[in-house]
């Protein structure tokens, strides 16, 4: 899965789910700031994001993410890990910017 199928998946949540408008969708966008995600937000787009990786996501694993391109960097770890360290929060790619 390519970088532009998960933030296209992300576009479509983030309309569909919380009432974005798709311009305001960029990988470059806050999540916070620019998108207004709070906290439980967050929570509600971990668990639609699931079905995309296939396994259980570890909210520590995105405690670090602030915007969508952080967020497709934490999944495309997901998805190229086999040992789960990306889901215990390991992946280095999902830090603050």
């Amino acid at each position: 899965m390519t970088d532009q199928d998960i933030f296209e998946r992300l576009r479509t949540i983030l309309i569909e789910t919380f009432d974005i408008d798709a311009e305001r969708i960029t990988p470059q966008a806050r999540l916070y700031e620019d998108l207004d995600i709070d906290s439980i937000d967050a929570v509600d787009l971990i668990v639609r994001l699931k079905p995309l990786v296939g396994k259980r996501l570890q909210p520590e694993a995105f405690k670090a993410v602030r915007t969508l391109q952080d967020v497709i960097n934490a999944l495309q770890g997901l998805l190229q890990s086999g040992t789960g360290a990306a889901a215990n929060g390991e992946y280095e790619g999902a830090t603050a910017s």
